[in-house]
Parts: structure tokens; C-alpha cells; sequence
């Protein structure tokens, strides 16, 4: 008998941005996985109405995993508290938001769900709706109770890590231990190993400061952490290049025979990947017990309900957890 296929949560994101569209795109055609959409039906099929999409939802049971037929997805219902107003969020539906994502995370842990796909969601209104929250990642980590998340983005044959995420600017070196760092590097080790089967990953590490710091010149945190956790590392056997100053360490021969690029904050790293994959390129969340991916980009809100939201990157992100959780 033929192994079924895997069963993938997908959380819609913001009820207000272009998630519900991308999710009601991505089922216009079939796909070897059980997509189980987690969020309220009435919305999707309001959604499908302006997009003028067809759409037929039918409720998820845990006795059935069937392949995803075009035009048809498997709802987990939840319903949001208030009214949805196209592309205008309200902070009334944030718990909504959250709830969606701990639906996902409980079905993986008990192994309901095989990997969790997640659509955009608006940071900043959750915020205003009195709920301390950083990111998907950070959130994540918290309800898998995972120390050190490592976010990955992928896109074509470059992937690229943070050592920090959702940080102000300023705050960025003091995050920048030795502990934080070498923890990072290990989470993204074993990832790499683990997730995408490659048996002695090499890494490129950039410096923090403009040249690597110049020898010290410009800054010392290459000197002072960056430096020595790489030494330390390499002595466990890990291939870590660098620090490496970061304007010239995405150049072609530079990249040659790297498995991942860690960069040392969200803007040095991803504006680089983004260039070179944007709209097809995926958010891993590594040090996690369970398989999580994203798109590449946020809620959009001037494109919802206009027809205009292409679902490239959450097909990615679907073909990378179905990659993923087979490998698992």
C-alpha cells in the first residue's frame, strides 16, 4: 500500500490581508498532501465570492487524509470574533490570529499534522490589541517551549539565516553574545543536517560591522564574539567561513560550495534573498520539534480582495513541508 500523503496545517493569517486570498488560490489546483486550512469558512467563502473563485469547503476529520482536490479544501473551523473588513485589520480578531497558529502547533506536537504552513499576519495589530508579540517565530518557539529558534529563508539554492529577528537596530549588538551565537550556530547545524539531509553543512558567517569591522577599526565585535565562537566551533568539527564582511559575501564565488549564509541581523541577510527570490521564496523555522514553514512576505493589505495576490510563495512553502516532513 502506498504511504498517505502528509497532512499539512495551513493557517490563513490575518483575516483582513491577502492570506485568506493566497489560501483560496492555492487551492485552485490539486496537490499530493491533505491541506487542512485552519480559520473561520465564512470568511473564505466571502473571500472566494470578490476573488470570484470557486470554492468548496468541507470540515477536517482525523479519520480521513485525502489528497487536495482543485477547488476544494479541508477546513478546521474557528470563527473570528468581529466583523472582517477587507483589507482594514482590527485588533478584535488578533486573538483569532493566535489561535489559528496554537491550533497548528498543538496538531503537530500530537502528530495530527504532519508540518505547519503559515500566512502573513500583521505584527502591529496584534500588538495594539494589548498582546506582547515579536513574530511567528519568536511566538512559536514560546509554544514548543524551544529556546533558540534560528528563522531560514530559502529561495532557489540560497538559503540564509538570522542571528537576530525582529530587533531594533540599535539593540542588535547587545544580542550578539557568545552564548547566543554559538547556540544559533548549532541550531542551524543540526537543521541543516536534520531538515535538508546535509551530512557536514558549510556555513559563511558575516561580520556585524561595515568590513568585518575592519580589524577592530569599526567595530570589535568580530574580535570579541564573533571570532572566537568560530574558533570554538571548528574545533567540534563544523565548516564555518568567516566573519566575512557582508557587502561582498553573496558574491557568486564567495557562495560557491555554501550550504547557508548566517547573517547577523534581519536587514543585512534578507534584502539579498529577496532580490534574488522574491515571491518564491520560504521561511523555515529551525529548533523547533516540529516542521513550520512561511511565505516571504506580509499581509499586503492594499491587494486584498482585489485579485492581485499571486500564492507563489505559499506554494513554495507547501512543496518545502511536504519536502520536509518526508524527510522527517
Amino acid at each position: 500500500m502506498p504511504a498517505p500523503p502528509p497532512r499539512i496545517a495551513l493557517t490563513t493569517g490575518e483575516p483582513a490581508g491577502v492570506g485568506p486570498d493566497i489560501c483560496i488560490r492555492l487551492a485552485q489546483t490539486t496537490h499530493a498532501t491533505d491541506i487542512v486550512a485552519i480559520g473561520d469558512p465564512e470568511l473564505l467563502m466571502a473571500r472566494a465570492r470578490i476573488l470570484n473563485l470557486p470554492l468548496i469547503l468541507k470540515p477536517y476529520t482525523q479519520t480521513e487524509r485525502p489528497a487536495q482536490e482543485a477547488g476544494q479544501l479541508r477546513v478546521l473551523s474557528l470563527k473570528t470574533p468581529a466583523p472582517v473588513k477587507t483589507g482594514i485589520p482590527g485588533p478584535a480578531n488578533s486573538r483569532y490570529v493566535l489561535d489559528m497558529l496554537d491550533r497548528a502547533v498543538d496538531g503537530c506536537l500530537s502528530g495530527d499534522f504532519d508540518a505547519m504552513v503559515t500566512a502573513p499576519i500583521h505584527k502591529g495589530v496584534i500588538n495594539d490589541a494589548g498582546i506582547p508579540f515579536t513574530g511567528h517565530t519568536e511566538y512559536l518557539a514560546a509554544r514548543c517551549k524551544s529556546a533558540f529558534p534560528v528563522m531560514l529563508l530559502a529561495a532557489g539554492g540560497l538559503r540564509v539565516a538570522l542571528a537576530t529577528t525582529h530587533l531594533p537596530l540599535s539593540e542588535v549588538p547587545r544580542a550578539l553574545s557568545k552564548e547566543k551565537l554559538t547556540h544559533t550556530l548549532r541550531v542551524l547545524h543540526a537543521g541543516l543536517q536534520k531538515r535538508f539531509g546535509i551530512s557536514r553543512p558549510h556555513i559563511l558567517v558575516l561580520g556585524l560591522n561595515p568590513h568585518a569591522g575592519e580589524g577592530g577599526h569599526l567595530g570589535r565585535e568580530e574580535i570579541e564574539v564573533i571570532t572566537p565562537v568560530l574558533d570554538s566551533l571548528r574545533q567540534q568539527d563544523m565548516h564555518l567561513t568567516g566573519p566575512l564582511a557582508a557587502d561582498t559575501a553573496f558574491s557568486k564565488q564567495r557562495l560557491a560550495g555554501v550550504d547557508a549564509v548566517l547573517a547577523m541581523y534581519h536587514d543585512q541577510g534578507l534584502p539579498v534573498l529577496k532580490h534574488a527570490g522574491f515571491g518564491h521564496a520560504v521561511n523555515i523555522t529551525l529548533g523547533l520539534p516540529i516542521i513550520r514553514t512561511s511565505v516571504d512576505h506580509g499581509t499586503a493589505l492594499d491587494l486584498a480582495g482585489t485579485g492581485r495576490a499571486q500564492p507563489t510563495s505559499l506554494e513554495a512553502a507547501l512543496r518545502m513541508a511536504i519536502e520536509l516532513s518526508r524527510r522527517k
